[in-house]
């Protein structure tokens, strides 16, 4: 193994542990807000990641970044996916017409 793949390979281990620690550390009621907050650090990451997978230049380095690219990716979709659903819970509900049909 080269020096320029153990040295992706232990970034991306230690990245991995961190965001670990990071988040088991944050409270349940906090999550949400978290996770609206940083849709831009996500896509950061992902313009990372395919930067990344453009200089591959083996096997090994590839999977690498195909496995950050694929991480970054959900990232950004879960991310717009819980804001869409957090932003929905503040709707105001809809105000009866009075055509509905009765019961």
């Amino acid at each position: 193994m080269s020096t320029g793949v153990l040295t992706a390979v232990t970034v991306f281990t230690l990245a991995l542990l961190v965001g670990i620690e990071v988040i088991s550390r944050v409270p349940a009621t906090l999550h949400t807000p978290l996770m609206s907050a940083t849709n831009a650090v996500h896509g950061i990451v992902l313009v990372g990641a395919i930067l990344a997978a453009a200089e591959a230049n083996d096997p090994l380095g590839s999977a690498i970044a195909l496995a950050a690219v694929a991480f970054g990716a959900a990232n950004v979709v879960g991310g717009y996916a819980v804001t869409d659903r957090m932003l929905h819970m503040f709707r105001a509900p809809a105000r009866p017409t009075g055509k509905e049909p009765k019961p």
